[in-house]
């Protein structure tokens, strides 16, 4: 069993959260609050603690993570952009889209194998600075166990993640509704989850039709 530090988001100081996103790149992993739901991640590179991100959610293989970015730049240079994947980059980032893109030649170990990495760019001032400090994004997905429903209130996170983790960063109570996630691997786009961001926003963005899964 972990001892987990936990921490309030608003009585973090600068150098506090400088501290934390080492740690992460260091393979630490913590639970925190993001724009949609409580995320858990670790540093994109450490292996070791992707893995036991899954053990904790009993997530499947199959089901790969998801990686924050401090910015469009910052993600761009991780994967290739289509026009229609950069036209909803600059729209909608940062914020709750998450892209689904090939991954650029010297970015494929993010991948794990998968076709695409899933990039999103949040829209929250502790995130934004956490990922300004990293030199490397965020692997992270819900704070949740798999299938179940997510935590959006502090309690439950703590209950479900002390001992587990390395911290917690308490933000309040969250929105329910995760990021929308839109799949650019291929000629045209493909909706694989609705979110916060709305079909139809997506559509007047891109002036074509979406396809949904």
């Amino acid at each position: 069993m972990k001892q987990t530090k936990i921490f309030k988001k608003n009585y973090l100081s600068a150098e506090e959260i400088a501290v934390l996103a080492k740690e992460l790149e260091k393979g630490a992993i913590g639970v925190f609050p993001t724009d949609t739901v409580y995320g858990i991640g670790t540093g994109a590179l450490a292996e070791k603690a992707v893995a036991e991100i899954y053990q904790i959610k009993n997530r499947p293989a199959s089901m790969p993570l998801q990686l924050l970015t401090a910015g469009v730049e910052r993600s761009r240079a991780l994967g290739e952009f289509s026009p229609q994947a950069l036209r909803l980059a600059r729209k909608f980032w940062p914020g709750a889209l998450t892209l689904v893109v090939p991954p650029a030649d010297n970015y494929k170990t993010f991948a794990r194998g998968f076709k695409g990495l899933g990039l999103r760019v949040p829209q929250d001032n502790f995130l934004e600075m956490l990922l300004d400090y990293m030199k490397m994004p965020l692997a992270t997905t819900s704070a949740n166990l798999h299938g179940q429903p997510v935590w959006t209130q502090e309690n439950p996170v703590v209950r479900a993640f002390e001992g587990k983790v390395d911290f917690i960063v308490l933000g309040g109570t969250l929105s329910p509704t995760p990021s929308s996630v839109v799949d650019c691997c291929s000629e045209k786009p493909v909706l694989l989850r609705e979110g916060q961001i709305l079909r139809t926003a997506l559509e007047t963005t891109l002036g074509e039709n979406v396809i949904k899964k």
